[in-house]
């Protein structure tokens, strides 16, 4: 136990550090590239639904994780780290992880239907974080790294709807499932240094010691859904 607490606090301070360094030299003129970015970002969405792509809204902890994730899968065309389900307008990181803002750290997930599912997606999302844990994901504590699904439209809502039943009726992880439903809402893009964070920064502590053994378990368990 005195060895699980040690090593959850480094890890928790080792992120702080990390962030911190990086927020000190990406301060500038972030208000006004983010409200680019969001403009952005609606643009891709309605282009998206004109393609027949399909959007996914996931919060299950620390995005940087998910994201990592979430682009290795087939049929994922673009994954966003961002912010939502909060009351604050164009939010910045360091405003969320205050918990002021009600925001959490997502990910919005533009795929194609056609090459992966959305109930393929709850899946890997259900099993690549510990939905039973509330307002926390290991040593990142705080209502914004909250499991929630933000759903789009009612597919998305039975779907997971269906989906969290399974998994408490199969008692598959010994506790009760604690992800919020929620309706998606406006989604509000990360600061760019967040965006494809793991793929640029691998060898950070963080990334190997939180990330990279979240892909290892990804690569070996669903290898079929996996990008060549």
């Amino acid at each position: 136990m005195f060895y699980e607490l040690v090593n959850f606090e480094k890890r928790k301070a080792m992120k702080a550090f990390f962030v911190f360094l990086v927020a000190l030299s990406t301060a500038s003129c972030q208000s006004k590239e983010k409200s680019l970015t969001v403009e952005k970002n609606e643009e891709h969405k309605i282009m998206s639904e004109q393609n027949g792509l399909e959007v996914a809204t996931l919060a299950g902890g620390c995005f940087w994780c998910t994201e990592a994730l979430f682009l290795e899968l087939k049929g994922v065309k673009k994954v966003v780290s961002g912010y939502t389900g909060g009351k604050t307008k164009n939010p910045t990181y360091e405003e969320v992880c205050s918990g002021y803002t009600g925001h959490a750290e997502a990910i919005e997930i533009t795929f194609d239907p056609n090459e992966i599912s959305y109930e393929d997606i709850l899946e890997v999302f259900f099993a690549t974080h510990d939905p039973t844990t509330l307002n926390r994901q290991g040593a990142d504590v705080g209502t914004q790294y909250r499991s929630e699904v933000f759903y789009h439209g009612d597919a998305q809502k039975k779907a997971a709807e269906n989906f969290i039943q399974l998994l408490n009726d199969q008692n598959i992880f010994g506790k009760k499932v604690v992800t919020k439903l929620s309706e998606a809402t406006f989604f509000y893009p990360a600061e760019d240094y967040h965006q494809n964070y793991y793929n640029r920064n691998k060898n950070q502590g963080y990334c190997m010691a939180v990330i990279s053994p979240k892909l290892d378990k990804l690569r070996k368990n669903y290898k079929s859904k996996l990008k060549e």
